[in-house]
């Protein structure tokens, strides 16, 4: 159509960037020359060489400076902002509200991903093979523990033991769970499922962001009760490593 070589050059791809950085975020457009690389190498051995090319790299580099937006970060939760948002629900939280209490601290003081707790909105995704189960759970005095059957860190699906500890301040994990727990016991005693809502369905993303939003500012998201949880370690003077 444009009268240009089917092989890739460094002139092609540099076009190609600056099209595509005149559309999309810069950052992006690396994703997809990378992406390119992979699938045309095996045809055109030479396409990571004109990738790589002073031309590339520059046209690139100057759309970073010119095009580009900075990254913005949601901000990590604190203790205060968790104590803050328990003491909202009152003396006499619903189930719901137990529910959303009890996946906010286990997020948070277990470092979990918000999808490692809830169901993604696309029902395409939705999956059991993913879904913890009641029958996974042990409490004692001090410590409540689940198993997480699958997640994005785990390469071979073999699942993880989640345990969380009972917290000596405000708001404790452990009392939040255990009052959890004993609603949806007498609501649904031979339902499989751990986190359940009141009309017997499994959380999903957007009903657990509607409420966090309904208690937190907008730079607040799922992502802040892990980074919260780990600035929160860090504090405490746990190593690095330890965290992760």
């Amino acid at each position: 159509l444009h009268m240009f070589p089917i092989e890739p050059t460094s002139e092609t791809l540099s076009l190609f960037a600056t099209y595509m950085c005149h559309h999309i975020e810069p950052r992006s457009v690396d994703s997809y020359l990378s992406g390119i690389c992979s699938e045309l190498e095996p045809f055109y051995p030479a396409v990571r060489t004109a990738r790589a090319s002073p031309l590339v790299s520059r046209t690139m580099k100057g759309f970073k400076r010119l095009r580009s937006k900075p990254i913005v970060r949601k901000r990590a939760l604190s203790k205060d902002e968790l104590a803050r948002a328990v003491a909202s629900f009152g003396l006499n939280p619903s189930h719901d509200d137990l529910l959303f209490i009890a996946i906010l601290l286990t997020g948070f003081h277990a470092l979990l991903r918000l999808g490692e707790l809830v169901w993604p909105d696309d029902t395409a995704l939705q999956t059991y093979r993913k879904l913890t189960m009641r029958t996974s759970v042990k409490v004692d005095a001090n410590t409540f523990e689940y198993l997480l059957p699958a997640h994005k860190a785990d390469a071979f699906f073999e699942g993880n033991r989640v345990l969380v500890q009972r917290s000596a301040g405000a708001p404790d994990p452990h009392a939040a769970f255990c009052a959890f727990l004993k609603i949806r016991d007498t609501a649904f005693p031979f339902r499989a499922e751990l986190w359940l809502r009141a009309n017997a369905t499994v959380p999903t993303r957007s009903w657990f962001m509607r409420r966090l939003r309904g208690i937190f500012p907008r730079d607040i998201a799922g992502h802040s009760m892990r980074a919260g949880g780990a600035t929160s370690l860090a504090a405490a003077g746990v190593s690095p490593t330890t965290i992760q």
